[in-house]
C-alpha cells in the first residue's frame, strides 16, 4: 500500500455575490471546531448576502437525513470516508460541496519525542473501534512503523499488517482508554476529541500527526440537486476565504488542519 493517499477536492475560493435579497440557509454543525469555524464563515457569507443559520447538535445524528428532507440545507460534521459509505446507499442524493477541516488523529508518547525513537518490540495502542482502527493503522503505515497489505486501504484491520520490521506489539483499546494508556505503552494513536479531553493537543503534544489532506478530512454536505446552486458556491467561497484560513491557523495552531 502506497503511503499518504490523499483526498483531492479542490474548489475556487472567490466569494460569489448573491442578489440584494439575502437567502437564508440552515447548516447543521457539531459543537467545537466546526461550530467555531462556521461562525466566522457566517460573517463572511453575510457580507456576500447569504444569511446562515447554524444548528449545533452533539454527534450530528440525523443531520444527513434532515438535509435530504429539506429541514436543513447543509451539514458540516462528518468525515469523507464515513460520508461516502453512507452516501453509497443513496447515490446522488447528497453531495460533498467542499472539504472543511481535518480533525487529526495523532501519535502520542510519554517516552519518546519522535516516531523513529520508538524501541524495537515496543507496544503501540490503537483504537478498538473498527473505523477508528483503520484510520490509526493508516497513520502508522504512513510513518513507516508498519506496512499494510496492498488494497486494504481505508478499511484496514490489524490482520492487514504484513510488515512489522521493528517488532511492535499492537494492542487495541476503546477510544476513551487510549490517553490513560500512555502511562504503560510506548505510544498510542488517539483521535482529536479524546486527546483534547485528556488535555492533549495534536499540534503541540503529538510525535506524529495525520496529514491535512487525509482521506478522513471532514466535509460540507448538501443535496445533490443543490450542488451547483449559487448559494452553495457562496457558502463554499466564504468557507475558503482568507479570514477563515487565518482563524483556523491562529485559533487552533495546527491541531485542526486545513486541507485546501
Amino acid at each position: 500500500m502506497k503511503r499518504r493517499s490523499l483526498l483531492a477536492l479542490g474548489l475556487g475560493a472567490s466569494v460569489v455575490k448573491l442578489g440584494a435579497q439575502p437567502r437564508s440557509v440552515s447548516v447543521g454543525v457539531l459543537p467545537g471546531p466546526h461550530a467555531e469555524i462556521m461562525a466566522v464563515v457566517q460573517r463572511m457569507a453575510a457580507d456576500a448576502g447569504l444569511d446562515l443559520r447554524l444548528v449545533a447538535r452533539d454527534a450530528g445524528q440525523g443531520f444527513n437525513a434532515e438535509v435530504l428532507a429539506g429541514t436543513l440545507d447543509a451539514a458540516c460534521f462528518q468525515d469523507a470516508v464515513a460520508f461516502n459509505a453512507e452516501a453509497a446507499r443513496h447515490p446522488g442524493a447528497l453531495a460533498i460541496a467542499t472539504p472543511t477541516v481535518t480533525l487529526p488523529f495523532a501519535l502520542y508518547s510519554r517516552r519518546v519525542a519522535h516516531p523513529r525513537q520508538l524501541p524495537h518490540g515496543g507496544t503501540l495502542a490503537i483504537p478498538r473501534e473498527r473505523a477508528a482502527a483503520s484510520r490509526a493503522l493508516v497513520l502508522l503505515h504512513n510513518f513507516g512503523l508498519i506496512e499494510l497489505r496492498d488494497g486494504s486501504g481505508l478499511t484496514s484491520t490489524p490482520r492487514d499488517v504484513v510488515g512489522n520490521r521493528y517488532g511492535f506489539k499492537l494492542v487495541t483499546l476503546p477510544l476513551e482508554q487510549l490517553a490513560a494508556a500512555l502511562q504503560r505503552v510506548d505510544a498510542a494513536v488517539i483521535d482529536r476529541p479524546h486527546a483534547e479531553r485528556a488535555g492533549l493537543q495534536p499540534g503541540r503534544d503529538s510525535i506524529g500527526l495525520e496529514d491535512a489532506r487525509s482521506p478522513w478530512t471532514d466535509v460540507l454536505v448538501v443535496r445533490g440537486a443543490d450542488r451547483g446552486a449559487a448559494w452553495v458556491n457562496t457558502l463554499v467561497a466564504s468557507y475558503r476565504s482568507e479570514p477563515v484560513k487565518r482563524f483556523i491557523l491562529d485559533h487552533f495552531q495546527d491541531s485542526v488542519r486545513r486541507p485546501w
